[in-house]
């Protein structure tokens, strides 16, 4: 069915100017649901209005809930990109990209612009004479780095006023963790000069500061002063430690950020790697939400305006593993809040930051995993899943077990059923089942009878577990018991079509009312249960969605997997079906035997087909003879 706009989008929608600006999408309550920026709001507002829209299942959903439409006129495109993630920020509209953690990295802080300057942490960058190293990862870095450095290079800590006149230096100088300026043993000029090394080790400039240390070491010793090159020989030692922590990573890099994208499903992770003066000094993941349908240069995008938003501490250049739309409005936005010299966005086709872009795009996908598995053993989200999910589905008992069924096809041919089962909010893979359809055979593909035959299959396997004594082991258990248990929440991929075939399914094994059954059509996320009139639509940010989703999405994954395998697996026998003197015994004991290779068939001598059972000299030449 076509959608019909309200009248009074109608009217917005014609007497939205053509200039830049800001749109803000609300619901109902009015509270924003998006909030988007435009080059010409009237064009690019209209367009979620047309009959398709783009197509995406995200943004047919939040049309649907769009009640009333505001703007904000900008001076230019820059000033709508500025203004759209302020908004963002403030507002946490729920069709928006957004990160999942709105940290600030930490940073040492040198106090240059002091007459004795100390080193401390920070998580603010801010314009005040001081001089900021980082960012790192974790607060837990930075404590690990300041801790070698000190016995470097002995700073201050402590809030005196250093007049170099005091009666006696604290116990830190005794520790040699002070050089205790504060009592004269050095003056201004030597404590501003250790910091300058220091600064200079942080700053990835330590070559200088290593020769005239080992030169100053080698003449201690010379002088027979071992106490004083013992001192020296320790200082180089920290100073290999912070060094040696930071990869060097090219000759010709200098400031630079390199990022890349990994997703699976609806999860999304950015990875950034830190280089400055040309050494990678860290690196960190950022998970970003809401990225379902969403293309990767505007997942990008996003990261990009938000992540920088909270930092004035900007690099030379960002390195991209794809091209982004607003890459030019970004440089503009980037270069102005770095103040000291223009930023460029770079997309690297070869050399060695291309490497670089592979090496984040490793570290993201590593994240992404780890983040996977983290959310599959948190038990607490997982209670909070199904409780949502119980209550929103009105479900008689907690869903513990749920199993969803989805049907792959290529022009009705090497149809498969997948079976997916979540127990307490977690994929239980070792009870996964394949269907190979066989009921469906004409061209073109039959989904609802697919689905019923695979439901079919599933609750006879049921229906025999529980009525045959053959089922039992001699010790009363069963031997399959994926099969006997039934689900506490039965979901189909699907729409109104498929979750009538699963309902007349149930009906025929009297399960109407023991088995709870739902569908999750893919185009707003609608929940259609045969028991209510209306689809239920679950809050898009709650733990019950996420749930399903990662259900669906496991089993769609499943069931194109096994579609692929059988394709394949079918390609493979049609080559051998022209061999003569091959039949089906033949060619099942040839695949069998080669692992389901016809490259490994066709590669293998005469001596080796022969060694099959079944496949004589003879036979083995004319499978030689019609496969080169």
């Amino acid at each position: 069915m076509d959608y019909q706009k309200p009248e009074h989008i109608e009217t917005i929608l014609k007497n939205l100017p053509t200039k830049p600006g800001v749109y803000l999408m609300k619901n109902k309550k009015g509270k924003i649901i998006y909030v988007g920026k435009a080059k010409r709001l009237r064009n690019r507002v209209r367009s979620y209005f047309t009959t398709n829209a783009d197509g995406r299942p995200k943004t047919l959903q939040m049309r649907d809930s769009v009640d009333d439409i505001d703007f904000i006129i900008a001076e230019n495109e820059l000033k709508a990109l500025i203004l759209e993630e302020t908004l963002i920020k403030k507002h946490k509209p729920r069709y928006n990209i957004s990160l999942k953690d709105d940290k600030r990295y930490p940073y040492i802080r040198v106090t240059w612009q002091d007459a004795f300057p100390k080193v401390e942490t920070t998580r603010r960058v801010e314009n005040d004479g001081a001089r900021y190293f980082g960012p790192y990862s974790a607060m837990w870095a930075v404590q690990n780095t300041l801790r070698v450095l000190r016995r470097a290079f002995p700073y201050l800590t402590c809030d005196r006023d250093i007049d170099g006149k005091d009666d006696r230096a604290c116990l830190f100088y005794d520790i040699k963790l002070c050089n205790a300026p504060c009592i004269g043993a050095v003056n201004r000029d030597e404590y501003r000069a250790m910091i300058q090394e220091l600064m200079d080790v942080l700053g990835g400039k330590a070559e200088d500061v290593q020769k005239r240390l080992t030169d100053k070491m080698m003449k201690a010793s010379e002088d027979l002063n071992f106490e004083k090159a013992a001192a020296i020989r320790d200082q180089l030692k920290a100073i290999d430690f912070i060094t040696n922590k930071h990869k060097a990573v090219g000759k010709n890099m200098t400031d630079h950020d390199v990022i890349a994208l990994a997703r699976e499903d609806r999860d999304a992770t950015v990875q950034i790697m830190f280089i400055r003066n040309g050494k990678l000094i860290g690196s960190d993941s950022r998970m970003v939400d809401n990225t379902e349908d969403e293309t990767d240069e505007a997942v990008l995008e996003q990261f990009i305006s938000q992540f920088y938003a909270n930092t004035d501490n900007i690099p030379r250049e960002l390195i991209l593993p794809n091209e982004v739309e607003e890459a030019r409005i970004l440089e503009r936005w980037l270069s102005d809040k770095r103040k000291s010299s223009k930023v460029t966005i770079h997309v690297p086709q070869r050399g060695d930051k291309r490497k670089l872009v592979g090496l984040a795009q490793e570290n993201a996908v590593e994240s992404l995993q780890m983040m996977r598995a983290q959310y599959e053993a948190d038990t607490t989200k997982h209670e909070t899943a199904m409780s949502e999910l119980q209550e929103a589905l009105n479900l008689p008992r907690i869903p513990n077990r749920i199993e969803c069924y989805d049907i792959s096809t290529t022009q009705g041919t090497a149809i498969v059923a997948s079976r997916v089962v979540f127990v307490r909010g977690a994929p239980r893979k070792s009870e996964y089942r394949r269907f190979n359809i066989r009921t469906v055979m004409h061209e073109g593909s039959d989904d609802y009878q697919s689905m019923r035959e695979a439901l079919t299959r599933r609750f006879m396997r049921w229906k025999n577990a529980v009525e045959a004594d053959e089922s039992l082991s001699p010790d009363g258990k069963d031997k399959d018991e994926t099969w006997r248990l039934l689900p506490d929440l039965l979901l189909i991929d699907g729409g109104k079509g498929q979750l009538n075939v699963a309902k007349e399914v149930l009906e025929e094994f009297d399960l109407v009312g023991r088995v709870p059954l739902a569908s999750l059509a893919k185009r707003i996320e609608e929940v259609f249960m045969p028991t209510r009139a209306t689809s239920v639509l679950l809050p898009r940010r709650s733990e019950a969605l996420y749930l399903i989703q990662r259900v669906r999405d496991e089993a769609h994954r499943f069931a194109i997997t096994a579609h692929r395998k059988r394709r394949t697996k079918m390609g493979m026998a049609s080559k051998l079906e022209t061999v003569p003197g091959v039949g089906p015994k033949r060619r099942k004991a040839l695949l069998k035997h080669f692992d389901n290779s016809i490259d490994a068939i066709k590669n293998a001598s005469i001596d080796e087909l022969a060694k099959v059972g079944g496949i004589s000299k003879e036979v083995a030449l004319s499978i030689k003879s019609h496969l080169d």
